[in-house]
C-alpha cells in the first residue's frame, strides 16, 4: 500500500479518515472503478467507529421524535447490511419492560409501526409479553410492579470488525488504504481549488505529496480540523458529544435477549446488550468542547449508567463490577441555533462542498454508512471530471461473507476463519491461548499483523480482538505476549516491545472504572 503512494501519479479520489464514513466512501468509490486512496492518521476505526453501542438499528428514539424518513432509511440500510455481511451482523431480540398498562400500549403500537416501516427488511414481528414472558426472556429484570413487556428485533454487530471488513473489501476492489498516515495539508492551485493532499507516514516520518481530482473529508468529529486547513475562518460544522458504555459480567443479564430502557431520568434511551459473552450497558450523551484520540469517561457518566441499570436489574451493578468502561465521540452536525441538548441534534448526515472543491461529510451513524458513502461519491462525481458510474454497494458482499457461524472466538472472521485455523495448525505455539478467560490465540495476533494491518499492541487488543473493550485487566495481562509475537512478525526489538507494553498499560488503566473514579476525584472533576 505504501508503494502505491509513489507509483500513482494522480488519484481520482482521496478520502481522509478511516472510520465508518471514510471506509464506506472509499469502498463506494473503488467499487465504481475510481482510483481511490484512503488515509487514516491512527488505526482504522480508532475513534467513534469502534466505540458504538454495537447496534444496526433504525432508531426507536427517532421514531418517537417523528423523524420517520430517518428511521425508514436506517431500517432499509439495516436490511442491506444484514444481507451483505451476515458473518458480522446478527438479529438481536430486545425487550422493553413495562411497569404500567399505558406503557404496554404506547410502546407496543410504536414498535408495530417500526416493523411496518421496515417492510421487506423486517427482522421479526413485534409482540406483547406478559410478566412471565418477560421474566422468561430476562430472568434478572426487576419484577416488582412489572406488567409485561414488548419484544422487538434489531441488528447487532462488531463495529471494529465491520470496519476491517469494509477496508478489506475496498482493497479487493482496487482501493489503497493506509493507517498511520496523517494528512498535514491540502494542495491548492492558483485559483484556490484543492488538487491533493500532503501526508506524513507517522511511523517513518516520510512526507508525501499526493495529487487528486477530488478530496473527501470524512474525519468524523475531526472534520473541522481539515476544514480549517482549507479555510481557517470556517465555522464549526460539528458539535461533538461523548457516549460512554460499561461492560459487565454476563450474570447481570443471564440472557441472549437485550434490555431496552426507553426513557431514563434525563429522557434518553439505555441499552443492556449481550455482547461477546459479556453485557454492555450504555449510553450517555454529554456535550463536549475539546477532543482527543482517546476520550475518557467521566465518573458522573459511569455512575449514571450504573444507577439507571440498577433500577431495572435485581443485581445492582457497582463500579467494582465494571470490567471495562469506554467512551467515544459522536460527530453530531452542529445546529444553526444555540442549543445544549445533544439529543435534539440531527443524526442525519450532512454534505458540504467548499468553494475549493473539498467535499465534507459528517453526522449520521454506523447503520447508514453505506447510504452516506453513496451520497458522498455522487456529490464528488458532480463536481469533478469523473465518468458517472452507478453505485454497486447495495448488493456487494463484504469481505468474509458467509452464512456459516464460527465459534471459539472466530465469529467475526467469516470465511477467513477456516484459513486462520489452517495457519494455526502449522505451529503448536500458534494455538496457545492469550488468556484463560478468552478464546483468543497467538494465531490471531499473527493474522492481525499479516492480513489486517495491525501495527501496535493496542490495534490488536482493542480493535482486532476487542479484549480491551470487554475486560481491561485481561487485556493488560495479554499485552506482553502480544508485543512479543508482533515484534517477531514485524522485526522489532525488545525496546519496541517494552515501549508498546508500557504505553498500552497506561491506556488500559483508563478503561478501569476504579481508576477513573480515583483520578477524577483527585483532579476535582
Amino acid at each position: 500500500m505504501l508503494h502505491q503512494l509513489s507509483e500513482v501519479p494522480k488519484w481520482d479520489v482521496v478520502v481522509i479518515g478511516g472510520g465508518s464514513t471514510g471506509l464506506g466512501t472509499a469502498l463506494d468509490a473503488a467499487s465504481r472503478g475510481y482510483r481511490t486512496l484512503l488515509l487514516e492518521q491512527s488505526d482504522f476505526a480508532k475513534g467513534t467507529s469502534s466505540r458504538s453501542t454495537k447496534l444496526v438499528h433504525g432508531g426507536v428514539r427517532y421514531l418517537a421524535q417523528g423523524k420517520i424518513r430517518l428511521v425508514f432509511e436506517a431500517l432499509r440500510e439495516r436490511g442491506l447490511l444484514l444481507r451483505n455481511a451476515p458473518h458480522l451482523v446478527t438479529v438481536q431480540p430486545f425487550v422493553i419492560p413495562c411497569y404500567s398498562w399505558w406503557q404496554l400500549l404506547f410502546y407496543g403500537l410504536g414498535l408495530t409501526f417500526y416493523d411496518l416501516l421496515s417492510g421487506r427488511y423486517s427482522l421479526g414481528r413485534t409482540s406483547w409479553l406478559n410478566k412471565k414472558g418477560v421474566l422468561r426472556r430476562i430472568p434478572t429484570i426487576q419484577s416488582n410492579g412489572l406488567r409485561g413487556g414488548i419484544m422487538y428485533y434489531d441488528g447487532q454487530f462488531d463495529d471494529a470488525r465491520l470496519a476491517l471488513s469494509i477496508a478489506q473489501t475496498c482493497a479487493k476492489q482496487g482501493g489503497t488504504l493506509l493507517n498511520y498516515v496523517k494528512v498535514i495539508g491540502l494542495i491548492k492551485q492558483a485559483d484556490g481549488k484543492v488538487t491533493g493532499v500532503k501526508a506524513q507516514d507517522v511511523e517513518s516520518g516520510q512526507v508525501y505529496t499526493l495529487q487528486a481530482k477530488a478530496v473527501v473529508n470524512a474525519t468524523g468529529v475531526y472534520v473541522d480540523e481539515i476544514l480549517q486547513l482549507d479555510e481557517p475562518a470556517q465555522k464549526p460544522l460539528v458539535l461533538p458529544s461523548q457516549g460512554v458504555h460499561v461492560v459487565l459480567h454476563s450474570s447481570f443479564l443471564q440472557s441472549d435477549t437485550a434490555l431496552m430502557i426507553p426513557e431514563t431520568p434525563d429522557g434518553r434511551v439505555l441499552f443492556a446488550i449481550p455482547w461477546q459473552g459479556h453485557v454492555m450497558v450504555g449510553t450517555t450523551d454529554t456535550p463536549l468542547q475539546t477532543l482527543s484520540l482517546e476520550p475518557v469517561a467521566l465518573e458522573a457518566e459511569l455512575n449514571f449508567i450504573l444507577q439507571t441499570a440498577g433500577k431495572y436489574l435485581h443485581k445492582k451493578p457497582t463500579q467494582h463490577d465494571v470490567l471495562s468502561v469506554f467512551a467515544g465521540f459522536r460527530p453530531l452536525a452542529a445546529p444553526t441555533h444555540e442549543t445544549g441538548a445533544t439529543k435534539e441534534i440531527s443524526r442525519s448526515h450532512k454534505l458540504l462542498t467548499a468553494p475549493s472543491g473539498l467535499v465534507t461529510v459528517t453526522g449520521g451513524k454506523w447503520t447508514t454508512y453505506r447510504q452516506m458513502a453513496e451520497d458522498t461519491v455522487n456529490a464528488v462525481v458532480k463536481i469533478v471530471d469523473l465518468p458517472a458510474r452507478p453505485c454497486v454497494t447495495h448488493t456487494l458482499p463484504l469481505h468474509g461473507y458467509t452464512t456459516n457461524r464460527y465459534a471459539n472466538g472466530l465469529e467475526g472472521y467469516g470465511s477467513d476463519a477456516a484459513t486462520l485455523e489452517t495457519l494455526a495448525q502449522t505451529d503448536p505455539a500458534l494455538t496457545e491461548k492469550l488468556h484463560e478467560d478468552f478464546d483468543c490465540t497467538v494465531a490471531q495476533v499473527v493474522w492481525a499483523v499479516r492480513f489486517e494491518m495491525a501495527r501496535t499492541v493496542e490495534d490488536v487488543l482493542a480493535r482486532r480482538l476487542r479484549v480491551l473493550f470487554l475486560d481491561a485487566e485481561a487485556a493488560m495481562a495479554m499485552a506482553p505476549r502480544v508485543a512479543s509475537v508482533m515484534a517477531a512478525e514485524l522485526g522489532y526489538d525488545k525496546v519496541w516491545q517494552e515501549r508498546q507494553v508500557t504505553g498500552f498499560l497506561a491506556l488500559a488503566r483508563q478503561y478501569l472504572s476504579v481508576n477513573i473514579a480515583r483520578e477524577q476525584s483527585l483532579a476535582g472533576i
